[in-house]
């Protein structure tokens, strides 16, 4: 019977921690090694993350640095991140890549911004659609006579009201990002 609820938490966490995910690598002022998370380098044939042959570090709010383990890998890693399409230009010193970050014009910081809000709304979606899910599974048990009406309007309050949270908390993810972007 709370199933339903229960599966619906399950899920409506799942969706947020993949907006979190996603938000992790949508550049803000700040360098992020974060925003590297994708990026594959060829290490000896195999596609590796770029974590898993150097080591990232960013001393500066506007520098990445990223230190090989192996000098040979710099062309490659080089070569991963000006694929990956940061808007930022790897400089190679034959020793280490520092990646500098350039600060955002308000225009850029703006775009951003409404990125950020297209994600929240489609984690909404997300939500909502969860919600949809739940809803017809408990009128379906209700049909199958599994539940109560009593039981099956409970359940319809709960799941509106873990919605309601789940929306609320991605509108609070969101509007954190937002901050975070348009700080100079």
């Amino acid at each position: 019977m709370a199933d339903a609820v229960t599966e619906l938490k399950g899920r409506i966490d799942k969706t947020l921690e993949d907006l979190r995910r996603e938000l992790t690598k949508v550049r803000t002022g700040r360098a992020s090694p974060n925003l590297l998370d994708g990026i594959r380098v060829d290490y000896y044939g195999t596609p590796t993350p770029l974590s898993g042959v150097a080591n990232i570090t960013s001393p500066e709010p506007r520098l990445i640095i990223i230190k090989p383990w192996e000098k040979s890998v710099l062309k490659e890693i080089e070569k991963a991140i000006r694929e990956a399409n940061l808007g930022i230009n790897p400089m190679n010193d034959g020793e280490v890549i520092r990646l500098p970050f350039p600060p955002l014009t308000e225009e850029r910081r703006k775009e951003i911004a409404k990125q950020v809000k297209t994600k929240g709304e489609e984690h909404k979606v997300a939500i909502r659609n969860i919600r949809r899910d739940s809803n017809e599974a408990i009128k379906a048990q209700l049909k199958d006579k599994k539940i109560t009406e009593d039981d099956s309007k409970r359940l319809t309050e709960k799941v509106q009201k873990e919605t309601d949270d789940g929306v609320k908390k991605v509108d609070e993810i969101i509007s954190k990002k937002e901050k975070e972007v348009m700080e100079v």
